[in-house]
Order: structure tokens, then C-alpha cells, then sequence
């Protein structure tokens, strides 16, 4: 069953029954955290003028996910850049994006992304059913919401032999082999198959999300933490294997924000996931623009 959800596609494949569920979850979640409606249970959230306020159950997981990809990171993965997205111009679902290769030839000078150090990840908590965060600081659903979702629904499939979740890309499958394609961004043959039984993926880059903004300058919706404005970092896609399809997304992210001459990061990855199933498998297209020095 496929469907349209989170402003893109998703999808879900196990019985019948099983899958209408699915996607009366997935389209209930897409109303209660979607940052562009004012009424859902996250715009509710980010506009609390209370440094405690009480949620659902499923944002007290969303909450705990920014934490963690942000900790997994170094901050690099950062959920609370709510106010630099929106001045970047991402205030609504994107039509029709920029083609990449003129977002790259607009582009200023490739950079890896950074951690902001000022960042205040790291005062946002969860205790019990209450969300503790300082005034202002708002919350971007963005990737690791689908990557969350993807995982809510694996855990309500549990108990079949097999079934596969599209979450707008963020992906959980389990059963039978499946052959997982992934797509070249410049629109050509795929490249990389990935041939996986049980595992989750998540492929992040800045094609299918990005526009001019105001400014006149090629914008995208992975930022840069330290600078607050969109990454061009010499990758334009990454896709990551995990246990999660959360822990697939902050990676891809991460492989992206990182730059292509950060490889120090991925290995120190590998190693703290040395003993799960599925370690870190970025398949990176680089930026071919040949006028820029990639640094």
C-alpha cells in the first residue's frame, strides 16, 4: 500500500489489516508534528511560552531522538534550528525543488558543516510526560520524525514474518531478501544496490528539498550548525544501514553535513557500532561542479 504523507510518499507491506493501521498511524502523526500546520501537538510546542509543558507519548520519543542524534553527533545533527530553517524560506512543502546541478552552480564555497557550540540541545529533557526546554527554542521534526515513525510502526509489526515501511525514505524491513536501489540524485542509473533481509535505511541529501531564497542564493533544508544557513559541503546524498531507521537518518545526515574529506567521523562511527548487524554504509555522490575546490 502506498500512499501520500509527510509531504512526500509512503508506504507499508504486510497484511491487509496490518497496513490500513499503519496508515492511519503515519496519517495521524503527519497532522500532530507537522511544523507547517499550527494546530498540531509540535507547533503547539514550539509556540509554549512554559519551560515545562505536558505531551503526548510519542513526542516525548520525537524529543528523545534530538537528543540523541544530536549526542551521537557531536551536535552536528541538530533538531532545534526551528528558527534558521524558517529564515532560510522552508515555511511549506516544496512543489517543485531547484534541480541540483543549478543549486550546485549557484552554490557558495564547499565547506564541511560544523557544530554550533552555543547550541542548547542540550538542555532539553524529558521527565515522564513533560517536556523541559528553555524559552525559544523550538523543535524541526524533519528526518528524524519519519525515521521515528518508520520505527513506531516496526514495532507494531513485530509479530509478522515479514513486512517493509516507507516512511517518506526512512525504510524498516524485515522477512524476506529485498533488494534496495538507490537512486542517483542527478536522475541516472542507481547507484548502489543493497541486497538486506532485516535491517532499516535512510538516504538524506539536498536534491528533493531546495529553492531560491530571498536572497537570491540556492537554499536546501540540511543546515549547518554553526552558521545557520544551508550546508554545501562537497556531498549532495548519503545513505547509512542501521538497527533504526532513526539511527539510518542522523547517520545519512550526518555523512552529508560532514563533507567528503571527513572520513575520521564515519570510522569512529563503524567502530562504536562494531557489534550491531548493520554498521555505517554511506553511498556518498559527491558535487561534480568543477569550478569549486571542495574543501
Amino acid at each position: 500500500m502506498r500512499f501520500d504523507c509527510f509531504g512526500s510518499r509512503c508506504g507499508v507491506w504486510a497484511t491487509p489489516e496490518a497496513e490500513e493501521d499503519a496508515r492511519r498511524c503515519l496519517e495521524s502523526w503527519h497532522v500532530r508534528f507537522s511544523r507547517f500546520l499550527a494546530t498540531s501537538e509540535l507547533s503547539r510546542l514550539n509556540a509554549d511560552p512554559r519551560g515545562v509543558v505536558p505531551v503526548s507519548t510519542t513526542m516525548t520519543r520525537l524529543v528523545e531522538v534530538v537528543r540523541e542524534a544530536a549526542r551521537a553527533t557531536g551536535g552536528l545533527v541538530d533538531g532545534t534550528l526551528l528558527g534558521e530553517i524558517q529564515a532560510a524560506g522552508y515555511v511549506g512543502d516544496i512543489a517543485t525543488p531547484l534541480p541540483l546541478r543549478l543549486t550546485l552552480g549557484l552554490a557558495p564555497k564547499r565547506r564541511p558543516a560544523a557544530p554550533n557550540p552555543h547550541s542548547r540541545w542540550p538542555e532539553i529533557s524529558v521527565d515522564g510526560w513533560e517536556v523541559r526546554r528553555p524559552r525559544g527554542v523550538g523543535l524541526d521534526s524533519g528526518g528524524l520524525a519519519k525515521g521515528l515513525f518508520a520505527d513506531l510502526i516496526a514495532e507494531r509489526l513485530a509479530g509478522h514474518a515479514g513486512f517493509a515501511v516507507d516512511c517518506g525514505g526512512d525504510l524498516r524491513f524485515a522477512g524476506p531478501t529485498r533488494w534496495l536501489e538507490i537512486a542517483d540524485p542527478f536522475g541516472g542509473k542507481p547507484v548502489h544496490v543493497f541486497e538486506l533481509d532485516t535491517a532499516a535505511a535512510a538516504t538524506s541529501g539536498i536534491g528533493r528539498r531546495s529553492w531560491l531564497g530571498a536572497d537570491g542564493r540556492p537554499a536546501h533544508h540540511l543546515l549547518d550548525p554553526a552558521t545557520g544557513r544551508p550546508a554545501f559541503t562537497g556531498v549532495v546524498q548519503a545513505t547509512a544501514l542501521a538497527p533504526t531507521a532513526v539511527e539510518a537518518e542522523w547517520r545519512a545526515k550526518a555523512a552529508v553535513l560532514s563533507g567528503p574529506r571527513r572520513r575520521g567521523l564515519a570510522r569512529a562511527w563503524r567502530r562504536r557500532r562494531a557489534r550491531g548487524r548493520h554498521p555505517l554504509r554511506p553511498r556518498a555522490p559527491h558535487d561534480p561542479s568543477p569550478r569549486r575546490k571542495q574543501t
